[in-house]
């Protein structure tokens, strides 16, 4: 498929929420998915810990359901946590049947870890136990669970007739027109960066799907792929869709420590098998903190270790794994093994130096469980919408099952509208007759450090009412400065991330100042209270008052 054609379905990202989707879609429709970069850059590809799904027999839908909505701090949909989480056997079922190498219980106990999922049943899948689950539950390939479930699914996309795979294009904008009700708008179509030709082309589609990952680039450390800039939200809120509860930025407790090693996540999984967090001097230190100990939701861990740090002025703290069986730490944590070993750290005898880092964006475009966005025909699903699932704090491994369930519902709903709907034609090509190339690439660049920092710094774990509006001082001018170099040149693939990176982190302050009170992922010293109510954070891009571009 060439670039500036039309197709039944546009997929903006190919992880797994992406992939799903296609693959669900391919049996009644043209479907073509767009990366930015090599396929394997989004965030799936480098989850480790695995997939949340109700299996064992003591284990319940409702006990499920309850962690969530306990890790969540009240601001869950119930409703759509529940429909969620009783869809999750039905998810795995399809994985297996995908061809998912997840490991199993006989695997386990073989000296060389490998997983199988030949003849593979719910009952044989080997379970561990992550923050927040009073169960073990959580489905995975050994410690690479994200490569394994992607790998799998591209393979199966590259196969299917149906399915064009395009890398090295990035999504401009979208396109939408007035429907017939005058107070809907249809989205129709996407422009996009060619990088090849480095020119912007228009897909025409009866049916557009943001798969494009969080916004934790935002931040100065974090466990993302560069990629993780918010493109997604950033355009649906210029098209006019609202965004929900974008000041809860969870950050991960565990990313390793060490100068040569750039956003290594050190997967929750180990405290699940026994890991224990550990001050410089070896004490430990959690049980201060929570009951649950090392344990607990990943919100109360990072606050933790952010407290102690600040309170010893030290660089990290450690993760101990080391008083397990050296056999039974490499067969589970083979890829964690080996790469801290690269770096001089053998996990079977030496602590980990762990700090937190920016992980998973719990806010984003509002969205059903269908998937569908405020915008007719257009939908969003995984980690830049906002289903209700995670609430003010995501629960360890449930973000992997929302992008599979919501992804199946999408392909559904659009089942049922795609006989009706046509491409719609003499959309108007993209104009660059008024911009030149830019000579002074090194703005794109300052500001976007500069934003990282300041997000860093002022939005942070802890927060305060006074570092926020400095935030948002800031924000403004740096939005404006953005906002005129970008009229004025022509796109590339730096200057439209650093525009949706601005546009998401001014989102994010917005919300952030909105709520006070301190819930879940939102700490601030200024509101350390809880109030009673629980109200998500809702903003509107038709309100002249909030963030426009």
């Amino acid at each position: 498929m060439t670039i500036n054609t039309g197709t039944d379905i546009l997929i903006i990202g190919s992880g797994a929420a992406g992939l799903t989707l296609a693959l669900r879609a391919a049996k009644f429709a043209k479907v073509a998915v767009l990366s930015k970069g090599n396929l394997h850059e989004g965030a799936t590809f480098y989850a480790q810990g695995g997939i949340a799904a109700v299996l064992d027999e003591k284990d319940s839908i409702e006990s499920h359901t309850q962690d969530t909505l306990n890790a969540g701090v009240g601001l869950c949909d119930s409703r759509m946590v529940k429909y969620i989480v009783s869809r999750s056997a039905k998810v795995i079922e399809w994985l297996i049947d995908q061809g998912v190498p997840f490991t199993t219980i006989a695997s386990v106990t073989k000296d060389n870890g490998e997983t199988t999922n030949a003849g593979a049943e719910l009952s044989s899948l080997h379970l561990t136990q992550e923050g927040g689950h009073s169960h073990r539950r959580i489905i995975h390939a050994t410690d690479a669970t994200g490569k394994a479930v992607f790998e799998t699914l591209q393979r199966r996309a590259i196969e299917h007739p149906n399915i064009s795979l395009i890398e090295g294009c990035t999504a401009v904008d979208l396109v939408t027109q007035e429907s017939t009700n005058i107070s809907e708008k249809i989205c129709v179509g996407v422009y996009v960066l060619n990088q090849k030709t480095t020119k912007v082309e228009l897909i025409s589609a009866k049916f557009v799907a943001l798969a494009t990952g969080g916004a934790s680039k935002t931040y100065l450390f974090t466990t993302n792929p560069d990629g993780a800039s918010g493109d997604g939200i950033a355009m649906a809120w210029r098209a006019g869709c609202r965004v929900a509860n974008m000041e809860f930025n969870q950050f991960h407790p565990t990313c390793l420590y060490h100068p040569h090693a750039k956003s290594f996540l050190i997967s929750e999984a180990l405290r699940g098998e026994g890991a224990k967090l550990e001050l410089p001097d070896g004490t430990r230190f959690m049980e201060t903190f929570d009951t649950r100990g090392d344990l607990a939701p990943r919100d109360i861990v990072a606050r933790a270790i952010d407290h102690e740090m600040k309170r010893l002025g030290c660089d990290c703290v450690y993760l101990n794994i080391s008083d397990q069986p050296r056999d039974f730490v490499m067969n589970n944590f083979p890829n964690i093994y080996n790469r801290c070993l690269e770096f001089g750290i053998d996990i079977t005898r030496d602590r980990i130096p762990v700090v937190p880092a920016a992980h998973y964006t719990c806010g984003g475009i509002i969205i059903n469980e269908y998937g569908k966005t405020d915008i007719k025909n257009l939908y969003a699903i995984g980690e830049t919408s906002c289903s209700g699932l995670h609430g003010a704090n995501r629960m360890a491994s449930n973000s992997l099952l929302e992008c599979f369930v919501v992804a199946f519902g999408a392909a559904q709903n659009i089942s049922e509208k795609i006989a009706n709907t046509k491409i719609s034609e003499s959309l108007p090509a993209w104009d660059e007759s008024r911009v030149t190339g830019s000579d002074d690439e090194v703005l794109v660049s300052h500001n976007w450090d500069e934003i990282r920092r300041l997000m860093w710094d002022f939005v942070g774990i802890v927060r305060s009412t006074k570092r926020l509006k400095m935030a948002e001082r800031r924000i403004t001018v740096l939005r404006e400065e953005i906002r005129d170099y970008y009229v004025k040149h022509k796109v590339t693939n730096d200057n439209l991330e650093l525009r949706n990176l601005a546009l998401v982190a001014e989102l994010i302050i917005n919300c952030a100042l909105q709520r006070k009170e301190s819930r879940g992922l939102h700490y601030t010293l200024d509101f350390p209270e809880t109030l009673e109510e629980a109200k998500d954070n809702i903003l509107n891009p038709s309100n002249k008052n909030q963030s426009k571009d």
